[in-house]
């Protein structure tokens, strides 16, 4: 991708309105403008005009807000698109917990801005919200936002880790394109679909971590640079450890373009019985590196070799193998009852943790 895409995404934003319905000044010398909202008793900020944008040093947004000249009191439940753009002087910016959406172009080219906490309220950050904030060190995204938008975060170079909680769902194209300080993100099991060309450009990138494998498995990539793990040198799990030896739980139903097309895995362990299609090996979007396919070896469970065989994908593994390898004792997460898992120091636990682990009364080691 030409950086010409990330500068026509500028263009292609929508204009800000040139108005606002009222404005309030506060105690503290700051003024905030806003438009009343589409639903009753709500409004959003937003800003003085297309043309000039006053805000600068500390904004604290307020959770309601009385409406001059009328004897009402609205919920502030959105920041507009464009509401701070190039707002250079904006150094910080505290969001309530009234907040449900960032408007696209939010935050455009907020260059003094530093870190932003996005409250648990929001649920979707809009496109660009955050474009081109270079200044951006440290972002906190809230446990109830299901989207982020395309372009988001693109070219907030500052930015050295991510975490993106279980909650979204959706990564949108170039979210995090040109963010080349970017040196670890976190991605949380609820995402399904990564947009193109997401981490373009991340060249810095050196640790993914997981949360679980069948999740990973299951995510729709967008494109070449949409999967972190292009740029990322090792795959990690959520004890930051690497991943050697992969296990694909028996309950994952799909395996995403490039899921694993990053490093190159010695040993993975197949735990499905039916197995369904997945890219092969001469596809440039297959899930697993050509040295994968080539070099690792497959174990697949007892009686399914010639299912796996006559499986397209599957079947470029040049080495299968029925059963599992010594070493490796796999334990699936299980909420059966009659399933008693403690840790080496005699706690009940609701899960087989990785390392040792005492499952009905017998050592067990989870990879």
């Amino acid at each position: 991708m030409k950086r010409q895409l990330l500068f026509l995404f500028l263009m292609m934003l929508p204009l800000v309105a040139s108005a606002h319905d009222f404005e309030v000044h506060y105690d503290d010398g700051v003024t905030i403008y806003y438009n009343y909202g589409k639903y009753e008793a709500t409004v959003e900020v937003t800003n003085r005009n297309s043309s000039t944008n006053s805000y600068k040093g500390n904004v604290v947004i307020p959770e309601e807000v009385k409406v001059p000249y009328m004897d009402r009191t609205c919920k502030v439940t959105s920041i507009g698109s464009g509401a701070f753009q190039d707002c250079s002087g904006l150094t910080s910016v505290s969001i309530p917990n009234s907040v449900t959406s960032i408007g696209s172009g939010a935050f455009e080219n907020c260059s003094g801005l530093t870190s932003i906490t996005i409250p648990n309220s929001v649920t979707s950050i809009g496109e660009g919200a955050f474009f081109d904030c270079f200044g951006l060190t440290s972002v906190t995204i809230g446990n109830s936002v299901t989207s982020i938008g395309g372009y988001a975060f693109c070219q907030c170079y500052s930015l050295t880790s991510v975490i993106i909680p279980n909650s979204v769902t959706s990564i949108g194209e170039c979210a995090f394109a040109g963010c080349f300080g970017l040196t670890s993100v976190t991605i949380g099991n609820g995402v399904t679909s990564i947009g193109d060309n997401a981490f373009y450009s991340c060249s810095k990138l050196q640790k993914v971590i997981v949360s679980d494998i069948a999740a990973w498995c299951g995510i729709k990539f967008g494109g070449w640079y949409a999967n972190p793990l292009i740029y990322a040198k090792h795959l990690y799990s959520d004890e930051n450890t690497e991943i050697k030896d992969l296990v694909i739980p028996k309950n994952v139903t799909s395996i995403g373009e490039w899921a694993f097309n990053g490093p190159d895995i010695p040993t993975i362990v197949s735990l499905i019985e039916n197995p369904f299609t997945i890219t092969g090996k001469t596809s440039s979007w297959s899930p697993f590196t050509l040295n994968t396919f080539n070099n690792a070896t497959l174990y697949v469970p007892t009686g399914t070799i010639n299912k796996y065989k006559a499986t397209n994908g599957w079947k470029d593994f040049v080495h299968i193998v029925e059963g599992i390898p010594s070493g490796i004792n796999v334990v699936e997460k299980t909420k059966n009852n009659k399933t008693t898992i403690y840790d080496l120091n005699g706690v009940r636990q609701l899960e087989a943790k990785k390392g040792i682990n005492i499952v009905n009364g017998k050592k067990v080691v989870v990879k």
